[in-house]
This record gives structure tokens, sequence and C-alpha cells, in this order.
């Protein structure tokens, strides 16, 4: 049998027996798997049945490989001494660190594994730095995740994965791709930002239960799934090019890797993934959670002070209240388009003559946070950036020949592993923060910036410039943050570009995606992202009703001229007024009620349940060529014996229906007219 990590998949006796759909808490014996697994694979305290730890247990099978001086890891570990160490992160988190140096050239690898108490989730981070006096022996093909599933349970593997938002009308559509005998299926990032093409969370089903499988790189990251002809598959996960030696005092890390083990029904082990984002991942300014909110952002790339404003007090003269208001690109100076000017980080004087704090200040004035656009990583060849610190941008100033030069076509990119660079973004975007008012810090990302890293890399080094780069952008998010609490960012990267795992541990998306004109895309938008984010962004600067519903999400925004007299504000009003109503409920679990589609004849329902408040919210869209006025739609996660209050927004009559007949029989939407969209709340009485 192969010596690497073999999973097997009989351990479904340690997972426990078929939990029910409602049921989204992990079971006492998925939590022993995960705890269990963390221990065979990263060692830790080997617990008694008398509750006594009996010693450290070490692993002899790494969980990572890669290809040292031309011979596999797995064989030149097994040549040096190893440690091992634990610590308690928090009351939900454990540490374990694995460590490894190498006696002739000084290269030490450390493996740190974080193993959840409240979930069944294990996560892990590899680093590798030169501790020598002389550059390392070549290092290729570093993998975070080497590992050999086994399927002893019979049936197969199922793979659900998603489409990552590439602007294209099926953003977030979910995938489910069979990995039978002699199957390969290779999935990455495109262009060097990691959600680009394809989501990097993975879903790996088989008999009886599985695992979620998450890369975190905001990067070009690719992973593998290799199954054999009889029932092994194996899982390789990285950073997709690595060839390089390190030098003296060099250090690099692996992306990170989560996999949270799971049993029953694979979409009961979404909604725990949804948990574990809320509780352990998401940005918490404050020590709080994200809120679901409303905003707004006027879209205008060549706004005044004035129009913002007038914006701004529009919604409260209109007594229509705001979270946040955004003002967004096209603030700094520029002669043709936006677009070509970023790297000048300076309000255009013309158009803001007093900065961009009377914004602020007129949000602020009305309980609204205030949040401004940047992109800070971009540079174009006719900035402030470019002209005053060149050195800074990718491609570097003496690159080969062959590199090309900054253009009008050739945009670069603030070199972010360079620690100056950062250091003077972390401290200019500091002082904007405090100058101006921000509350919070909306990041673009308008480019490609792979072609950029490999062009700087030498043929020993390929990979490098990527690696220092995205440890460097997490250092600087991490930085800023830091500095005042409370403070957050937004990820947008073109619309949900750049939403690994790493990044929304420090940043939200407030925009998912820039496809947002077309309201049935929308909705199967939030069908399908909600499988793995429990919080991100969109809206419309369209009135109609259709499209307004259609476009509801935690971060929701509408965009309207507030200073026409002729808008319909009371229609707005009962817009905000429902969304405030159904809000807190799109933080629960999620269960879609009908298959994903981009057809136009279907209905499209999902529902949003908060059982430990017994409430609940119910989406329904009938499309513009539905026929079918009425639709009946089975819930999910009820109580069964418990009695429910079911109201539709556009209706005065509740009807009281039991948890049963709910998820039974179903309940009933009409929507008379086509397309029209029915928002229905449910309480537990």
């Amino acid at each position: 049998m192969n010596k690497r990590l073999s999973i097997l998949i009989a351990m479904i006796s340690l997972f426990g027996s078929i939990v029910s759909a409602g049921a989204v808490v992990p079971t006492a014996k998925e939590m022993a798997s995960a705890q269990q697994w963390a221990i065979a694979r990263f060692g830790g305290l080997r617990m008694e049945a008398s509750g006594t730890a009996s010693g450290p247990v070490m692993s002899s099978e790494p969980i990572f490989s890669f290809v040292y001086g031309g011979r596999p890891s797995a064989e030149v570990l097994g040549a040096w001494k190893p440690a091992s160490s634990t610590r308690a992160l928090d009351r939900g988190r454990s540490e374990r660190t694995l460590s490894w140096t190498d006696p002739k050239t000084g290269l030490a690898v450390r493996c740190v594994a974080v193993v959840y108490s409240d979930f069944p989730t294990v996560e892990w981070t590899v680093y590798l730095k030169n501790t020598g006096q002389a550059d390392t022996p070549l290092i290729e093909s570093l993998q975070a995740l080497d590992a050999d599933f086994l399927n002893a349970s019979g049936g197969e593997f199922l793979l659900h994965h998603s489409v990552g938002s590439p602007c294209k009308p099926n953003d977030f559509q979910p995938l489910e791709t069979p990995l039978g005998p002699g199957a390969e299926k290779r999935i990455s990032a495109k262009g060097g930002r990691p959600t680009n093409s394809d989501m990097s969370y993975f879903n790996l089903e088989w008999k009886g239960g599985g695992t979620i499988l998450a890369v975190g790189w905001p990067g070009q990251w690719a992973a593998t799934f290799t199954r054999d002809q009889a029932d092994r598959l194996r899982i390789k996960a990285g950073q997709e090019l690595t060839h390089f030696v390190l030098r003296p005092g060099e250090e690099v890390r692996t992306p990170l890797i989560a996999l949270q083990f799971w049993s029953g029904e694979w979409l009961r082990s979404q909604n725990i993934w949804r948990r574990w984002m809320i509780a352990h991942n998401m940005p918490r300014p404050n020590g709080k959670p994200l809120p679901t909110h409303f905003d707004s952002c006027w879209g205008n790339m060549k706004p005044t002070a004035e129009e913002e404003v007038a914006m701004v007090e529009g919604f409260a003269r209109e007594r229509i209240k705001l979270d946040y208001w955004i003002l967004d690109a096209g603030w700094f100076p520029y002669e043709k388009e936006w677009w070509d000017t970023i790297g000048t980080w300076t309000p255009d004087p013309a158009r803001f003559p007093k900065g961009i704090r009377p914004i602020a200040d007129a949000a602020h004035k009305t309980g609204v946070k205030f949040v401004l656009w940047y992109e800070p990583e971009r540079v174009t060849p006719n900035s402030w950036l470019a002209a005053n610190h060149r050195d800074w941008v990718l491609p570097r100033p003496g690159a080969p020949a062959s590199v090309p030069k900054l253009s009008e076509e050739k945009h670069g990119i603030l070199n972010l592993g360079n620690p100056e660079a950062r250091k003077w973004l972390v401290d200019y975007l500091d002082g904007m923060f405090k100058a101006e008012g921000i509350d919070v810090l909306r990041t673009d990302f308008n480019i490609d910036p792979l072609d950029r890293w490999r062009e700087n890399d030498e043929p020993d080094r390929q990979g490098i410039t990527e690696n220092h780069y995205v440890t460097g952008l997490l250092s600087y998010w991490d930085e800023l943050v830091a500095r005042v609490p409370g403070r957050w960012i937004d990820t947008c990267a073109s619309g949900g570009r750049r939403n690994d795992l790493e990044t929304l541990r420090r940043a939200a998306p407030l925009l998912r995606s820039d496809y947002f004109e077309k309201p049935d895309s929308q909705q199967s938008q939030t069908h399908g992202i909600s499988l793995w984010l429990p919080w991100y962004g969109s809206g419309t600067g369209q009135a109609d009703p259709y499209i307004i519903r259609s476009s509801i999400c935690p971060a929701w925004r509408i965009g309207l001229d507030m200073r026409k007299p002729d808008n319909d504000y009371d229609a707005l009003r009962k817009h905000v007024a429902d969304f405030r109503t159904i809000a807190p409920n799109l933080m629960g679990d999620y269960y879609p009620l009908t298959p994903y589609s981009l057809e136009s004849n279907v209905w499209m329902a999902l529902q949003f349940d908060r059982p430990e408040a017994g409430e609940g919210t119910v989406m329904a869209f009938r499309r513009e060529k539905c026929e079918a006025g009425t639709a009946r739609f089975k819930l999910s996660g009820l109580e069964r014996k418990a009695k429910y209050e079911v109201r539709d927004l556009d209706s005065p009559k509740p009807s009281r229906l039991t948890g049963a007949e709910l998820m039974d029989k179903g309940i009933p939407v009409t929507v008379p007219a086509k397309p029209g969209a029915a928002l229905l709340v449910y309480r537990k009485i």
C-alpha cells in the first residue's frame, strides 16, 4: 500500500450515522474524526480514557510534499531530525507545529496546523526558510496538500465545485464532477487572481460522507484530483509554479489548506461550512461579525464633491436609512479615462477642492459610514507612483529586453514583496483613513498579475516573485487593519476575483461579481455563491422591482440619483424596509429550493433559515417566460411538530402551517405577473 496519507473512508463509523438535513451542528463523532485525523497527521497529545495526556505523537508521513535537490521530500525529511510543539490559541483552537532542519544546507521546514474544537476542521500552512550561509539546492513542486484518499465504503467519489467570477452570466454556477476509475480533474486560478475562473473551494463526497477542501492563496493556485483504477483518489494542491533556490535568510510559504470532515448529506455539510466561515473566518471589526447592511454608490466616474454630498443628503431627506456610502473610482485627477491614471492617489483639486473629507463628514452627520475606493496595486505609466517610485513597480526597471515595459497597454503592479513599497502603502493609506474620515477601504484589483510576477523570475527562481508578493499582500492588509480597531477592507478585484480563504479572513466582498445587469443571473449568483460564502454584496442601479429583489444579498445596494424628484421614493422605502426584515436571515443556513438554472421559463427559489431564532426567509422568482403563476416549494431545517406563521411581504394575510407541512407538502407561492418576485418570512409560534 502507498505509505502516503491514506484517509480511509472506512472511518465512516467514526463519522456517525446519517444525520437529518435539518441538523446543522457537527456531531460528536464528526468532531472525533477530525481530532483523530489531526493527531495522526500533525501529532499532538494523545488523550487516554482517563483524560490524561500520554505524550506527544509524531507523524511519519507529512501531508505536504516537495522535491529538494532532485530528491522527494518524504525521503529527505525522513533523514532529518524532527521536532514538534503544541499550544492553545484560544478556546476554540489549538496549534500544532512540526519542524525539520537539514543539518547540511540549513533548510528549515515548518508545518503549522490549527485544529478546531468547535468544528470538525483542520488547517495548515508550510514554511520553508534557508537558515544556512549559501543558496539552497533547488526546491521544486512544493505542494501544500499531497494526499491519497481511499474509498473503502463502496460507491464513487463525486466532486462538488463552482465557477468563480469571470464576469459571465453563470458566475458561481455549482458544478459536479464524478471521479470514476482513471479520472483526472485539474482546477486552478487564472491570471493570478484566485477566483477569476473557478472558486478555490471543493466538497469531495463519497458514500455516507466526505470532506470540504479550501485553498487559501490570493495568487495562482492549482489542484489536481487523480483517481486510479481501484479506490484511491490522490489530491495535490499548492502554488502552481514552484522551482527556486532560497537565498540565505529567505523564507517562503505554501497556500493555506483547510479540511472539514462531514457525514450524511452534502448540503448539510455546506451549512456547517457557512457557520465555520462566520465563526472563524469573516473579518470582525471591533470584535463583532460584519453586519448585513444597505449601502449606495452613485457610480459616476467623474463626480464632484457637491454631487456626492447631495446624494448622501438625498437619502436622509427621503428618510431612507443608509448604512454605508461608497465613493467609487474616479475621484483622483485624470484627463480621458479613470482607468489610465491609477497610481496617483490625490483627490482631483478641481472636483474635490477640500479633499474627500466633506463627503465623509456628510455621511457621518447622518449616521452613515464612509467607504472610499482604491486600486493600490495597479500602476499606470503616467501616474505618480510610476514617476516617483518606478523601482517599486513590476516589471522592474532593468528587466531583460524580453520583458514588456510599462506602456499604455502594459500596466504594472506595485511590488508588495518589496518591504519598502509595502511600508509606504500602509503608511499612506493609514494617513488617508485618518485625514479623510474613511471607515472602510474598498480595494479593487483590475489586472491579472501572473505575467508580471513570472516575467521577473530568474530561471532558478520561478514562482518566488509571486510567493513574496502574496505574503506581502497579506501582511499589508493585516497591518493596515491592526492600526485602528474597527477598520475593515472590501475585496473587489473586478468583482469577486479574489475571494480565496486567506483573503476573506482579511477582507469582505462588497461586490461579488461585475456581472450584475441581468436579474436572472443575479438570482443564480445568489444560488451558487451562498453554498460557500455567507456574506457578499451586490445591487442594482435600476428601479424595477423585479430587478431590485433579484439583487438582494447580505451587503445590498441601490444606486439611484437622489437629486431627482420623480423617483418613486415610496417604493424605494418599501424595498429597503423589506430588506431590513429579511436581512438577519440571510446569514443563516442556506437551502436551494430549486435547481440552479439560467433559463427564463422556470421558477428560482432559495431559503435562508435561522433555527436558533425560529425564523427564515424564502426568496422566489417567477422568470419572464415562466407560464406557471403558482409554485410549491418544500422547505428544510424546520421542527416538524412546531407551528410557523408564514407571511408574504406583499400581503397582509399570514398563514399558519406546521414544520411537517412546510417540509413535506411545501408552501405555495403565487406571483401574478411575469417576471415577478415574492419575499416570504416565517417564524415559529
